[in-house]
């Protein structure tokens, strides 16, 4: 990822002591649920950088389960629990039920339905006006526990199956590893940038960003990890795809840190906020 080209006035974002309070908006009794989808259409974020399943799958799932959720009255935390019910219970039966087709079908199933959830409560936000800090902080925590969890649950369920060789065990503990560094970095940038006053655009030029791209950085998709599991009951393939699977996301975060420090070396600090690091 290259840094957004320097503008002479960048648009700068309010800070969290700036942000207007949300003011829930009550659902329209006259709208149509496709109307609510294509009032949806209109305040999506940018596709920047999405890999393929998030972009082109899970955003959609999202956008008529985000309509659903609004219609129905839920805020967008309820939604965000929503999406946490479906991706711990995908977990726990991780942990606790023996490798079998069908735990990985139902695993698969649960964090994919999760997955769309989650995506559905920042939809649910922007129709309703616009999210909370307190809402940004609860998404932010509920994902850093499932990067991390859901690796370590492969590895206790692995462990007490006892199924494959300990060596094996290593993969989904290196796993979580990279994405919990890969998490926090992401959310970190976009902080940082906030604090300088940028935001990420859609390409440098406005046009559609590159569908190539998305299906080029795909194994990295959460999505794709989760769709992975379709093949759990096959232990040694499932964990042949899956190890490829965290090579690709650590060869990504290795290759996005020398671009990401260079962008965040281009950013101003915020006049009078000390930052750590190079003076």
């Amino acid at each position: 990822m290259t840094p957004p080209a320097p503008t002479p006035e960048p648009t700068r974002r309010p800070t969290p002591q700036e942000d207007p309070p949300v003011t829930a908006t009550a659902v329209r009794p006259d709208e149509t649920f496709a109307q609510t989808l294509q009032r949806l259409g209109g305040v999506q974020k940018g596709a920047k950088g999405a890999p393929a399943y998030s972009r082109f799958v899970n955003r959609r799932a999202g956008r008529v389960l985000a309509a659903w959720a609004y219609r129905a009255g839920l805020t967008p935390n309820q939604v965000t629990l929503v999406s946490a019910a479906w991706t711990f219970s995908a977990i726990a039966l991780l942990a606790l039920a023996p490798p079998a087709w069908w735990t990985g079908v139902l695993v698969a199933v649960l964090l994919l339905v999760g997955y769309a959830f989650d995506s559905a409560d920042g939809q649910v936000a922007r129709l309703r006006g616009g999210g909370s800090i307190a809402g940004e902080w609860l998404d932010h925590v509920i994902d850093a526990v499932k990067v991390s969890s859901l690796h370590l649950a492969l590895l206790v369920g692995l462990f007490r199956a006892d199924v494959v060789a300990d060596v094996w065990l290593l993969v989904p503990l290196a796993y979580s590893a990279v994405w919990s560094v890969l998490f926090f970095t992401m959310i970190l940038n976009d902080q940082l940038r906030r604090q300088a006053g940028q935001t990420m655009r859609a390409t440098a030029d406005g046009s559609r960003p590159s569908v190539l791209r998305s299906l080029v950085v795909a194994p990295t998709d959460y999505g794709v990890l989760c769709l992975a599991f379709l093949l759990y009951g096959a232990t040694l393939p499932f964990l042949v795809v899956y190890g490829l699977l965290g090579l690709a996301t650590a060869g990504y975060l290795a290759l996005a840190m020398g671009s990401w420090f260079r962008e965040m070396r281009g950013l101003r600090r915020p006049t009078g906020q000390a930052l750590g690091g190079e003076q």
